[in-house]
């Protein structure tokens, strides 16, 4: 099978005279926006601007009513640019293809005509077999933004949102470090003749990274803590300052979260959940109205004393410690989160009516392939059939011995 797949991939990655006849024929796309009923999902695929542009290259977009007021885009801002604004639900599912933020509902399936297309989040680990079931059997095509890939071979949506979680943890850590919020109040970063307050980021990542950065701007004392070296030398080199890098090494670890003013804690999970490295002694430890932000929560959390709070009621107090466990902390920021993705998807859109369809897409963008975990009803995501012990085909393959 892996011989099989290599074969195919050395096909597609050929220039073939079919296939450059296929890139000049355009297609007109009827793009759908549904209004987001996720809880606290405030995001929206496209800006008006960006809607503009699709509008510009012939393709028509029909927005739900109210879908971006979360994002604070009016209706009036989408229809000026020339979007279609409707107010039956029903309406919007009727396009050819359907871009979302949070992943299908059943209910939103269930409005779905067979052989739609759908560009959506969904983490494997939060999908239902009953929403797949109903996607498989309506024969949907289906793309993942977790696994979606820029040129470079990056998760180009997880990191983009990673970058704003990253940034946004430490502005939340300054606010609730305030008296405003009945914290310590404190100043983050301190000024002239004060010692500088003391952030632990646990996790070298992309979230880790950004936090790093805001938090050494603000002109506080950084401290980062991974198992990877080679990520804690990438953040040191990226960041461009001396940071107090180290392996996770528990004795280590906990007496820096004990003597800490925030501690942050971005570790992703590899498959499924997210260590717990962090357990409920060194949290009752740390010293009073202390702030921990779990942006890990959505994986199940790095702390043993991290509950799934909301962006209604964000924190709660657990030994004298203030806990903020909001997940899609990115919503918090929808706007600016909008703006990030829309500059993914915008010519992601335009590519597919430019080679003439998503299929034609597929067969010539590696990165676009490998967010694709339903192809036509068929299953192609390994990750996903491993879950629901389901089997599934590999989509390099199928667009061969479909040519």
């Amino acid at each position: 099978m892996n011989n099989m797949s290599k074969a195919a991939g050395e096909v597609l990655g050929e220039p073939k005279e079919e296939r450059q006849a296929i890139a000049t024929s355009r297609n007109s796309l009827i793009i759908g926006i549904p209004k987001e009923i996720v809880f606290q999902e405030n995001r929206i695929a496209l800006t008006p601007l960006s809607v503009a542009l699709l509008v510009e290259h012939g393709h028509q977009v029909i927005i739900e009513t109210q879908a971006g007021a979360a994002s604070n885009f009016m209706d009036h801002h989408y229809s000026e640019q020339g979007a279609q604004i409707v107010y039956e639900r029903e309406a919007v599912f009727k396009a050819d293809i359907i871009i979302k933020i949070a992943s299908p509902t059943l209910e939103e399936v269930g409005l779905m005509k067979n052989k739609q297309i759908l560009l959506s989040s969904q983490q494997p680990s939060l999908l239902e077999r009953s929403i797949l079931q109903a996607m498989i059997k309506k024969q949907i095509t289906a793309l993942s933004y977790e696994y979606l890939q820029d040129e470079g071979g990056h998760l180009t949506v997880v990191r983009a949102m990673s970058e704003i979680v990253g940034a946004t943890s430490i502005l939340i850590a300054a606010e609730y470090l305030s008296n405003i919020f009945d914290g310590k109040g404190l100043m983050l970063g301190g000024v002239t003749g004060v010692p500088p307050t003391e952030i632990v980021i646990i996790g070298a990542g992309t979230v880790g990274e950004f936090a790093a950065r805001t938090a050494i701007a603000l002109g506080a004392q950084v401290k980062v803590f991974d198992s990877s070296v080679y990520r804690l030398r990438r953040l040191q080199n990226n960041v461009g300052s001396r940071v107090f890098t180290s392996v996770i090494q528990p004795l280590i670890l906990n007496k820096a979260v004990r003597s800490c003013d925030v501690v942050i804690g971005a570790l992703r999970a590899r498959n499924g959940r997210s260590p717990c490295i962090i357990s409920e002694d060194t949290v009752s430890g740390m010293k009073p109205n202390s702030v921990l932000i779990d942006v890990s929560i959505d994986q199940g959390g790095c702390f043993e004393t991290s509950e799934i709070t909301s962006h209604d009621n964000p924190i709660f107090r657990k030994y004298d410690v203030i806990h903020y466990c909001v997940p899609n902390i990115a919503s918090r920021v929808a706007r600016t989160a909008t703006y990030a993705m829309t500059n993914i998807f915008t010519p992601i859109l335009l590519q597919i009516g430019d080679c003439g369809g998503l299929r034609n897409l597929i067969w010539t963008h590696q990165g676009v392939r490998h967010a694709v975990y339903l192809f036509q009803g068929s299953l192609t995501n390994k990750d996903i059939a491993e879950k629901f012990n389901m089997s599934f085909k590999d989509l390099s393959l199928m667009i061969v011995a479909n040519q």
